[in-house]
């Protein structure tokens, strides 16, 4: 095949999240409103590589998504081999909020999945004048915890490929076989402990029970997109959330998993381009 270069850009960004310096990695492409995407618990920010290289969606946007500290490519704060990585709903709300300032975003809309779905509820609930709307895929104020995380960091197995095993049932049966696989991929390079620190937000500290009924939709537009496969999010656990949410839109994906726009591209784009349309004419 003739040498292809893709149309986003990569590059790192240095600033303060809670007063600790970061030196965070991100990538781009578009132009117009900016939409940050928020990757999924152990993953990065590759996950969103197909919005940013469709032309119908970065003709309206600016697509950014940044890896979370410690995931990918950004590089964990000094220090970090004293401490143990553990995600919190003030922790994920600042990095949001501080990459969105130091970029000087007016307005943008975030788009999360997985726990970026479920901390996007948070940024409804707190933060809704900063935004022009908010999406959460694969998001609910809670879900019973299915998984012993016990076995995500331990030195006697290999983290990252019980991670993806841990995963691998969330992806839909009709997803296309590449794009499952580099989905499990990203799930196998997470840095040791990175995923178990995540689902301390997902299971412990992130349980938005009542609080959702405090969102104004009126304030900050929401959407909610979930998979009709996943069992880790629930589509009855996403229209149960809903239903405390007035004037919020939500939809179920057939065919579609927990890892939407990496594990079936084409199909995603059926739900989210509507949304993307009615945002960009501020309906």
């Amino acid at each position: 095949m003739a040498p292809k270069l893709d149309p986003h850009v990569g590059r790192y960004l240095r600033l303060e999240i809670e007063g600790v310096p970061h030196r965070l990695y991100f990538e781009e492409a578009g132009q117009g409103i900016p939409l940050v995407c928020l990757h999924t618990a152990g993953a990065d920010g590759r996950q969103y590589r197909h919005l940013m290289a469709d032309p119908e969606i970065t003709s309206r946007f600016r697509v950014l998504a940044f890896d979370m500290p410690w995931h990918g490519k950004s590089t964990p704060p000094d220090g970090w081999e004293k401490t143990e990585y553990r995600l919190t709903t003030a922790s994920y709300t600042a990095a949001i909020r501080a990459f969105c300032s130091a970029m000087e975003l007016d307005k943008p809309v975030v788009m999360g999945c997985s726990i970026g779905g479920r901390i996007v509820l948070n940024l409804a609930i707190a933060h809704a004048r900063e935004f022009r709307a908010l999406i959460g895929m694969e998001a609910a104020d809670f879900q019973q915890p299915w998984y012993d995380t016990a076995w995500l960091h331990r030195p006697d197995v290999h983290g990252g490929e019980v991670c993806a095993a841990l995963v691998s049932g969330l992806v839909a049966p009709q997803s296309p076989s590449v794009s499952r696989h580099e989905t499990l991929w990203m799930y196998m390079q997470g840095g040791p402990g990175i995923f178990k620190g995540d689902l301390y937000f997902y299971r412990v500290d992130g349980d938005l029970r009542e609080k959702v009924k405090a969102i104004d939709t009126t304030v900050c537009p929401l959407y909610l997109l979930t998979g009709e496969y996943d069992f880790s999010c629930t589509p009855e656990d996403t229209l149960r959330t809903a239903a405390q949410i007035p004037g919020v839109e939500a939809k179920i994906m057939e065919h579609v998993g927990h890892f939407p726009m990496s594990e079936h591209p084409e199909k995603f784009r059926e739900y989210i381009l509507p949304v993307l349309a009615k945002i960009a004419s501020g309906a």
